[in-house]
């Protein structure tokens, strides 16, 4: 009898993902269309700036939406998210897939103590006693590398560092054993030595647990840190997606060419200005008919008609680009040559290799 062997099914997959926030002025499409893949044991980073929807993306993942319009796809392992009742959610949400929150500070109740917080999650998913939960907590505060963890388990999140507290909120959200972990803007406003050990304990958590692990940040020295794929995002949409080596060799979107551009080089002279990208981000109050980054694209700016009208009024979609396994871009004039386009660009200034983004 032949056998043929099913394709590794990812740990997350989201489809055609929107997002939309009713207002007084109408509807604001904060996504739009976002579609992505995780796979165990990779991590994924999401990057892009304020108000790119990053955050946004993630929370729908997590079902965390109250008051929005949320359609498209999310299936993890294999079961559709977007189909379950509140309670089912509930029962998925920090048992099988967790989320590290950007602010530790205000994602850590005042009033409680950091062990009790952490043995809470324990007790609610597992129905263990207050003993076993709690020394759970302590295990864990110790694992992701807090001395004395029995006796920090007893104080209180304003007693703890910004690094520890960014610590403690990783063990509340791996004390479950989840399997896939949203890392959102985890080392914002920490000094960088302290972001460098974060990113190396998730990295080492990731690699004994087999975690799936989403990274949004908008730093593309993170990405290029921790990330094994990226997903570019600009107004709500996805500009680009790769593998973290081929994205910093040849960035294929104009966008992601701004981004790597403006980061400061190793060759570059003392005096160097730093390199903007000009303009401002769309509003997702005011939505732009054709591509996003149109109004702010220097290729856009230099094409002729009708390949300028096109970038104005027609969104691109996103497409292979030969030869280089899955990666997708969704540009109608894109640096790398991509069937359907008008003309492939040239690379123009080399990109930032990957290494020394790190």
């Amino acid at each position: 009898m032949r056998t043929t062997t099913e394709p590794a099914q990812p740990l997350l997959r989201v489809r055609d993902l929107r997002v939309a926030f009713d207002t007084p002025t109408g509807a604001v499409q904060a996504v739009d269309g976002v579609s992505f893949a995780v796979e165990a044991g990779r991590t994924l980073g999401l990057v892009g700036e304020s108000g790119s929807g990053k955050s946004v993306t993630s929370l729908a993942v997590m079902g965390l939406h109250r008051r929005a319009r949320v359609s498209g796809s999310i299936t993890f392992a294999g079961q559709e998210l977007l189909d379950l009742t509140d309670r089912r959610f509930g029962r998925l949400r920090g048992r099988r897939m967790a989320m590290v929150f950007q602010d530790p500070l205000s994602a850590l109740h005042p009033a409680y103590t950091v062990g009790e917080q952490i043995a809470e999650a324990h007790r609610h998913h597992f129905g263990s006693g207050r003993r076993v939960a709690r020394k759970r907590a302590v295990d864990m505060l110790g694992e992701v590398g807090i001395p004395e963890p029995a006796r920090r388990a007893g104080e209180y999140p304003h007693q703890f560092s910004g690094g520890m507290r960014q610590r403690a909120m990783i063990a509340m959200a791996l004390s479950c054993e989840p399997e896939l972990l949203i890392a959102d803007e985890p080392t914002t406003a920490l000094d960088v030595t302290v972001q460098a050990q974060i990113l190396e304990l998730i990295a080492r958590l990731q690699q004994e647990r087999g975690l799936g692990v989403l990274m949004i940040t908008h730093d593309l020295g993170v990405v290029a840190r921790v990330a094994h794929d990226v997903l570019v995002m600009y107004g709500g949409r996805g500009a680009e997606q790769a593998t973290v080596d081929d994205l910093f060799r040849s960035p294929a979107h104009p966008y992601t060419r701004g981004l790597l551009d403006s980061l400061p080089r190793l060759d570059d002279p003392d005096d160097a200005p730093l390199r903007a990208i000009p303009g401002s981000p769309p509003s997702p109050a005011e939505p732009i008919p054709g591509c996003p980054f149109a109004p702010r694209c220097p290729r856009a700016a230099e094409a002729t008609e009708p390949e300028r009208t096109r970038c104005a009024e027609e969104k691109p979609l996103p497409r292979d680009v030969p030869g280089e396994g899955g990666r997708l871009v969704a540009c109608h004039l894109p640096l790398t040559a991509v069937p359907g386009t008008s003309h492939p660009g040239s690379p123009g200034r080399a990109a930032v290799p990957a290494e020394e983004a790190r």
